[in-house]
């Protein structure tokens, strides 16, 4: 089965900037949710642009449900989410007259569906938008995303403005929406812990470029760091070092076994591996 999403090399550059996607490519599966992750600037919104077609990119392609979207494909993106961090929709519109907007937008817009995120998450629906909190906000959006009845949802910071018991709740929203084999999720989020409760394959994104896609299983399971004194590190089969960076008197050593390493290195000190610390040494460490 092809994968919902599919990027293969793409590239977008700007005229006023140094940056660019260089050759961003990686996949997402059906029934899977990605953790899309990396600093700030490191090319995540941009390639959530590229593809939604909000940005032209310069090169490559992009494959939705297996085949690529023209910017006047209505019927695709019936079938797609989104929400950003920031302003979704209007301050001065209420929940009930977003709803109707929503409802000419949208053929497969659930007014009910809708009614009920609104009780769940206990949004006033004749409030206006522009005094509800972020959390709220945020809250608001992700109902708007999912009462169209999409089968793949685009999330840029979705749960950045929501307090821990309210991300719990949308943590439970978005594995309850990939119960269904053909949904699918792409999360960018700065909050790691919440990609390590749900997420199934977590895609690396450092200065425009993919660094590494993982299953979380493998980082959960494989992925470890070894913490090495110099001498101890000279020592390594170079072929073992993913990354590693120099801390002190220890040098932390990224490796894709550690159980392996454990084998090969008797008295190595080889911990799990957090989202954060991987992040860390594939953007602060060395390459071999």
């Amino acid at each position: 089965m092809e994968p919902i999403l599919e990027l293969k090399d793409v590239c977008k550059s700007f005229s006023k900037s140094d940056f660019r996607l260089d050759n961003v490519s990686f996949s997402l599966p059906y029934g899977a949710i990605m953790g899309f992750v990396g600093e700030n600037g490191a090319g995540k919104t941009t390639t959530i642009g590229c593809i939604l077609n909000t940005m032209a990119r310069d090169s490559g392609t992009v494959r939705l449900f297996g085949t690529e979207m023209a910017d006047a494909d209505i019927q695709m993106r019936e079938k797609i989410g989104i929400v950003y961090d920031g302003d979704n929709f209007p301050g001065y519109l209420t929940a009930e007259k977003l709803a109707k907007i929503m409802e000419g937008f949208y053929e497969s817009w659930d007014n009910s569906l809708f009614r009920k995120y609104l009780d769940d998450f206990h949004l006033p629906p004749r409030q206006k938008i522009k005094s509800y909190s972020k959390g709220m906000t945020m809250k608001l959006a992700i109902s708007a995303a999912l009462a169209h009845k999409p089968k793949l949802l685009i999330l840029d910071e979705a749960t950045s403005g929501l307090d821990p018991i309210m991300r719990d709740e949308m943590l439970d929203v978005f594995l309850e929406f990939v119960q269904e084999e053909d949904h699918s999720i792409l999360l960018s989020s700065h909050i790691t812990s919440d990609l390590e409760k749900i997420s199934d394959y977590i895609t690396f994104i450092h200065d425009g470029k993919v660094i590494m896609t993982v299953s979380r299983n493998d980082l959960d399971y494989h992925y470890a760091v070894m913490r090495c004194r110099e001498r101890e590190f000279l020592s390594l089969d170079r072929a073992d070092i993913l990354a590693y960076r120099k801390r002190d008197f220890q040098i932390d050593v990224l490796v894709a076994d550690g159980n392996a390493a454990r084998k090969k290195y008797k008295d190595a000190v080889i911990d799990h591996v957090s989202i954060d610390e991987t992040i860390l040494l594939l953007v602060k460490g060395e390459r071999v």
